[in-house]
Formats: structure tokens, C-alpha cells, sequence
């Protein structure tokens, strides 16, 4: 039986190549969890969304379709879901794209057995705003859900310790 992993929101590290986009009325939000998993392979988890983040995709791409805005993200030889991968180092994994409402980015940081998933988002306009605030909730909803996911997984790679 597994224990609910500790999922808690904290600042993205000083170091994090994310910070340097940040400016004046940005979102950017950053939540940890321990996990010794590679930014590679917490991303992976991460962008396996379980069946009802999957049916939340869906009802955002019914939505938003009339608006002209991406459903997959665009063409890049490296993505992870929609997300095109921007960079990795061996500590950080930044993937994300810019659309007409906004561009955001996302941070996935494996350091000293923390994993953390950090999003940067710059509205473009009030529709970029309105869209933020809408999909908040479950924004939160989903990054708890995945990091919970990854700490699960570093949980089922590590055999039980003997009696």
C-alpha cells in the first residue's frame, strides 16, 4: 500500500534557466515532490496524462478550437506530448511553446532527490489572461496529480526494505 506522496509548492531554484523569462505580470508557479527520477523520466510521467486529465485536454480543445488556438503543439523532433523540448541539462528538462494567448514553459528539475515541476506563463492579451485564470484549477489539479505520479513510480522501483 502506497502513502499519499508530499506534493508541496515551493520557489523554482535561483539556477533554474526558466527564471530568466519571468517578467512583470507573469504566472510561474514551482511544486516538488522526492523522487530520484531524471528530468527525462519524470517529464515522461508527467506528460502521460491519466484518463481524466485526458478528457480535460479534450474539453480544452473542444473550447478552444474556434479560437485558432494549437491542440498538439508544434513540429519539433523532440517532444514530450504536445510540449516541444527546448533543452535538458542533466538537472532540467524545459519544454513548452509560444501560442497567440501565450507562451509558456515548463520546468521539470531533478536535484538532491527532489523532483520539481515549475510553469512560466506570459499572457499575450486579455484572452491570454482569461484563459489563465479559467484553467487554473486545474492547472494545480494536474501538476499535484503528476508529481504525485512520479513519486509513485520512484516508489515502485524501490525494492521494500527487509523486516
Amino acid at each position: 500500500m502506497f502513502t499519499r506522496p508530499n506534493v508541496t509548492a515551493t520557489r523554482l531554484p535561483a539556477d533554474s534557466a526558466l527564471l530568466s523569462r519571468k517578467q512583470r505580470g507573469d504566472f510561474l508557479d514551482c511544486y516538488s515532490v522526492p523522487s530520484t527520477a531524471t528530468p527525462r523520466a519524470a517529464a515522461e510521467i508527467i506528460t502521460s496524462f491519466p484518463g481524466w486529465a485526458q478528457v480535460l485536454v479534450k474539453l480544452r480543445a473542444l473550447i478552444t478550437a474556434p479560437f485558432g488556438l494549437s491542440q498538439v503543439g508544434p513540429e519539433a523532433a523532440d517532444k514530450l506530448g504536445p510540449f516541444p523540448v527546448e533543452s535538458e541539462s542533466g538537472t532540467e528538462l524545459i519544454a513548452g511553446f509560444d501560442d497567440k494567448h501565450l507562451d509558456f514553459r515548463v520546468s521539470v528539475r531533478s536535484e538532491d532527490g527532489v523532483v520539481s515541476l515549475a510553469t512560466w506563463v506570459h499572457p499575450h492579451n486579455i484572452g491570454g489572461r482569461l484563459y489563465l485564470g479559467l484553467i487554473m484549477p486545474f492547472h494545480i489539479m494536474i501538476v499535484r496529480d503528476a508529481l504525485a505520479r512520479v513519486a509513485r513510480n520512484d516508489a515502485l522501483r524501490t525494492p521494500p526494505h527487509p523486516a
